[in-house]
């Protein structure tokens, strides 16, 4: 009989391992779904994985995988310090949409000026906007006890609602024959997100993924912030008496991982996705949550785990092109995967011992 025995400390070696375990049981699972479907297997998992770097479309598709990887980054990098002091934000989906409307309006409310200064007032107005929408879950958390869970969730909803009423509404540009969405900013220089080196998919937002990585980094093993967020995360009681004030440490991790994800919103709006419409939560927010736990909640880790979390995204989108695989392939790989990453990640806690029965 197999029993679990807790172990004193958390395994550093199935830390590493577990990540890993979890992408090729992916696979292997992938795989074996793909044959179910009547698909080459092989073909499939290469087609994913490897012909977005080596294939022959590696030319759109390499740069494809720095757009896509930095919203992703740059929300688990938030996500990631309020889940280290067990503060749960699950509506990063919501506060990046949020962060993506409040942004475009600065520089739809300044058509058409030209003028040099006018990102960084959207750049300033996506992190507010993002932080404004996670600070709501933190203040109810802070004065009802609500769950930020539950509530950070339900927000999701509002923002989308809110997306589409500013694409029919407020902000449907007259100039667009009654179709819905905004201007487009890719269309607008002083707005616009663009390459910053030709043929990397390099723009502002990659720029400020980096800038979060080494933020993240520095913050959780420098400054006497990062120190309270471990203590509040591995003993609640024991971080009081060190001074640590719980709602405090709410607000602050709820705000600012509301401000990442909004600003990933207005890099997305202003660079690849060009205007607000109904549609502009894709799901980063989401997927974000996969990113930070595959990455273990460190900086370097978020980065690998955000790069191949991209990887999917284009490997989906070439398999469903060349292979006719269903749209939801890259959904499945992503649920699969976090689901084998929760499984193996009982080894991290618990050692696996054969127990003789009578």
């Amino acid at each position: 009989m197999i029993t679990l025995i807790p172990r004193q400390s958390a395994s550093t070696g199935w830390q590493v391992a577990t990540p890993v375990m979890a992408v090729l049981a992916t696979m292997i699972a992938g795989g074996l779904l793909f044959a179910m479907l009547g698909h080459d297997p092989v073909a499939a998992i290469r087609t994913i994985f490897w012909d977005p770097l080596f294939g022959p479309a590696a030319g759109y598709s390499r740069p494809q995988l720095l757009i896509k990887a930095a919203p992703l980054i740059l929300i688990a990098s938030g996500l990631a310090i309020g889940f280290r002091a067990g503060i749960w934000n699950i509506g990063a989906e919501g506060q990046y949409i949020i962060g993506g409307i409040t942004g475009a309006a600065v520089a739809l409310a300044l058509y058409p000026l030209e003028a040099w200064w006018l990102f960084p007032p959207m750049v300033a107005a996506g992190l507010a906007g993002g932080w404004a929408w996670g600070m709501i879950p933190a203040m109810l958390r802070n004065w009802f006890g609500a769950s930020e869970i539950l509530v950070s969730l339900m927000l999701v909803y509002v923002a989308q609602r809110i997306a589409a009423w500013m694409a029919f509404g407020p902000m449907r540009n007259p100039q667009g024959m009654g179709f819905p969405g905004s201007r487009n900013l890719q269309q607008y220089p002083s707005a616009a997100n663009p390459e910053l080196i030709a043929g990397t998919g390099a723009h502002w937002g990659v720029v400020a993924a980096a800038a979060a990585v080494l933020a993240t980094w520095f913050l959780m093993s420098r400054h006497i912030r990062g120190f309270h967020i471990r203590a509040a995360g591995t003993a609640p009681r024991a971080a009081r008496f060190a001074g640590v004030r719980p709602q405090t440490l709410v607000a602050f991790c709820l705000g600012l991982s509301g401000a990442l994800a909004g600003a990933a919103g207005l890099f997305e709006v202003a660079g690849p996705a060009g205007q607000i419409t109904d549609k502009l939560g894709v799901g980063y927010g989401f997927t974000a949550i996969i990113v930070a736990f595959l990455g273990r909640l460190h900086p370097v880790g978020i980065l690998l785990a955000g790069l191949l979390l991209a990887l999917t995204y284009i490997g989906g989108e070439l398999a469903q092109l060349t292979m006719s695989l269903p749209a939801a392939t890259v959904q499945v790989f992503q649920g699969m995967l976090l689901f084998f990453l929760l499984g193996f990640d009982v080894l991290t806690r618990y050692q696996i011992r054969r127990r003789r029965t009578a």
